[in-house]
């Protein structure tokens, strides 16, 4: 979903997780002084912006925003990375539903995934990071792929004995790296498809 801009640079969208329209509550300044704030997911990549809106403008949770380059922003007016931890109980609460819609909307490319995953190592293969696929169904999706590459979640589901949802599946892996940024592999936060 990154657009290469004329001059080169990716622009970065990313969905609004939460909206303040009275600025973040640990920002000592004076009410009148604080502009709306909230957090957003990035849509390639998965990383999570604190952001500051303009303030003329109304956003609600789903809006998709321009987080990166800064010259390419319409509403947001200033934004940085942040941690799990740093999110407000609202953009967490929000996230898993903002994560499935992305994959959701994006299907063709989280299908690819799991036509496309490779070893890691000799003895770890992509799709055994993905939580409840062992050594069984990795090797049912490895078999299927073969014959033909998958076309859709349903076809999945359909195609590999015992993969059930294969979309929330791969939201929970999501999620799971979102969470814990002490996991040694990240399959799909922080990585885009430039």
């Amino acid at each position: 979903m990154s657009e290469a801009d004329s001059d080169g640079t990716d622009v970065r969208r990313a969905v609004v997780l939460d909206y303040l329209a009275h600025g973040l509550s640990d920002d000592g300044r004076p009410q009148y002084e604080k502009s709306p704030a909230g957090y957003a997911l990035d849509v390639e990549s998965f990383e999570l912006y604190q952001v500051a809106f303009d303030e003329d403008e109304r956003l609600t949770i789903g809006n998709e925003v321009i987080v990166e380059p800064a010259d390419e922003r319409g509403v947001v007016t200033e934004s940085h990375r942040v941690e799990y931890d740093d999110l407000s109980s609202g953009a967490r609460s929000e996230l898993e539903y903002v994560v499935q819609d992305v994959v959701d909307e994006n299907e063709g490319r989280f299908v690819d995934f799991y036509n496309e995953a490779q070893p890691i190592t000799l003895r770890l293969h992509q799709l055994n990071l993905l939580p409840g696929i062992g050594k069984k169904l990795r090797n049912g999706i490895l078999d299927e792929r073969k014959r033909k590459p998958f076309e859709s979640f349903d076809e999945l589901s359909e195609r590999v004995s015992g993969l059930h949802d294969p979309d929330e599946i791969l939201v929970e892996r999501i999620l799971e790296e979102l969470r814990d940024d002490d996991l040694k592999y990240q399959t799909f936060v922080g990585q885009s498809n430039d």
